[in-house]
This record gives C-alpha cells, structure tokens and sequence, in this order.
C-alpha cells in the first residue's frame, strides 16, 4: 500500500505545485486557460494519436470491457438521477449531478498518470473509457438538458452533437491514430519522435493545469459536494468493479484498469458544461475541488487491493 502511495504521490505533487502556484497568484487564471488550453490541443492530443496509431481498433473495443463500464456508470448515474429528484431538483440539475457522478478526468489524469503506473497496455482500456465518456455520456447530457428546457428534441440535435465531437481534438487524434493504425504502416522516424516529445509534455502540463484550475474553486455546497464525491470516488468505481469481475468477467488486467479508471476525480470539462448550460456550477466546481483531494487517498487503496 505504501508503495503505492508514493508511486502516485509524484503525480498529485504537481497537482499541488499548480495549486500553490494559481493560490499564490504566480500562476494567474489566464495562464491556466492558456497552458490548458496547449495541453488539450497539443499535447494530450498527441500522446493520444500516438497510443491510436500503434494499436487496432481491437484493441481498444473489447466488447465484454465496454459492456461492463456502460452497466456501472449507468447503474451510478440512475442512482444519482434519483437522489436528485427526492431532492426536487428539474431534470437538467439532475442530469448535470449524474454527469459529475461518473465522469472522470480520464483525458487530464487517466491518460498520463495511468499509462506510467500501469504500463503501455492499458491505454485501450483507458482510450476506451474516454471514447464511452465523451460520445456516450456528454451526448446524453446534451440531449436531457435539451429535452428538459425545450419540451421536445430539435431536428438540429445531431448535428450539434456531431460538430461538438468534431470539435474536440481528442476525438479527432484518437479517430486519426486509428486511421492511420489501419493502414498497417509504422509512423516515419521524424514523426514518430515530434509525436513522442510533444506527447511527453502532456503528464506534467496536464497535472499542473489540473492544480491550477483548482485554485480558484471554492468548496461551496460542501454536502451535496461530498455526495456527488463520494459517488464518483466509491460508488462508480464499485458499481464498475461487480460489473467487470463478476457479470463481465472481463479479463483481470482490463478490469483492473477499468476500475481504477472510474475511481478517477471529477473531470474539469464537467465544469465546462456546467458553464456553458449554467447548470449547478457551485456544486460542479466545489465536487471537482473536493474529489481531486480525496483521491490522493483513495486511488493508492483501489490500486492495491485490487487484483489483475
């Protein structure tokens, strides 16, 4: 356990280093949305097209691993949905606390942080998780908050989902490493090396733009902050775990990565779409704030006690 702990300690050290700076004011807002801003567009989205170019769609899509992430979040995303209507809140606050629930900060976090700690293989099962959050569940928000405000679902629905996705560069890195996966061809020497070196500025860019970000939130609405953390950090992750190793059986080493991937912190684009619907921004930025803390503690537990 310990080991554990001081493997991933490095990695929420320059969280923390992005903290101070940000809380210090060495690090203002517009630096964060510009370093953010490098990492999303470059660097993680070459880490991304890298991890794609060398694997087949095979070995991302697993169905029986898909299945059982899609049971867990729904099953969590159910749950939080009905806790938010014993509280009678509409159903796009309802929907925006499900999202915080069980999406996690795979692309910030995830990606970077896991691939080191849990080796080169499980970045499918990773990418996979990432895909299912982003066209899956930001989709389905769109269209319930969409439903709730306008009473029906506009005929232009999907095309502004379409665009959306289109418009992440993830997506596109991830859908442009496969394409090239497909033609069987190695990436050139020259490319290769410009996609790994901008791709390792990814982890620390990314974890230091997490810990500045946080620096302006504020724990406000700390009770339902506490429960919609303590559903994305025990709940999704449990509810992920019965799923993978016992209805799915899926393979051990995926389940693994599966799991200690839904037990990730809340992910900072939740707070993006809380802005954009001005949705629960309060809670979103107090849950963000308050899961990434807890995590320090939580992830080293599941990491070690889980076999695979």
């Amino acid at each position: 356990m310990l080991a554990i702990f001081l493997q991933t300690l490095p990695f929420f050290a320059i969280i923390g280093l992005g903290f101070l700076a940000g809380r210090r004011g060495f690090f203002p807002p517009e630096a964060t949305a510009w370093l953010t801003r490098f990492v999303f567009y470059f660097a993680l989205s070459a880490l991304l097209f890298g991890f794609a170019a060398n694997m087949s769609f095979g070995d991302i899509f697993e169905p029986r691993a898909a299945a059982a992430y899609l049971w867990g979040t729904v099953l969590v995303y159910v749950i939080v949905l009905a806790v938010a209507f014993m509280r009678r809140l509409s159903l796009d606050a309802a929907s925006m606390e499900a999202q915080v629930g069980v999406i996690g900060n795979t692309g910030f976090l995830g990606v970077p942080m896991l691939v080191l700690l849990l080796g080169q293989q499980a970045a499918g099962t990773i990418i996979l998780v990432l895909v299912i959050d982003l066209i899956v569940f930001s989709s389905l928000l769109t269209v319930i908050v969409t439903l709730a405000r306008q009473g029906r679902l506009s005929a232009d629905l999907p095309r502004v989902i379409v665009l959306g996705l289109l418009r992440n560069p993830m997506v596109v890195a991830m859908a442009a490493g496969l394409g090239w996966s497909a033609t069987g061809w190695a990436l050139p020497g020259p490319v290769d090396s410009f996609v790994v070196l901008l791709g390792a500025a990814a982890t620390p860019g990314a974890l230091f733009a997490i810990g500045a970000s946080l620096a302006t939130s504020r724990a406000e609405r700390p009770v339902v902050a506490g429960w919609l953390t303590l559903s994305k950090l025990v709940l999704h992750p449990l509810a992920v775990g019965v799923a993978a190793y016992f209805l799915f059986r899926v393979d051990p080493f995926a389940a693994k990565v599966l799991v200690v991937t839904a037990a990730l912190p809340v992910a900072g684009n939740v707070y993006i779409l809380a802005q954009h619907f001005n949705l629960a921004v309060a809670r979103v930025s107090a849950s963000i704030l308050i899961s990434t803390v807890f995590s320090v503690l939580t992830l080293p537990v599941i990491l070690a006690i889980l076999p695979g």
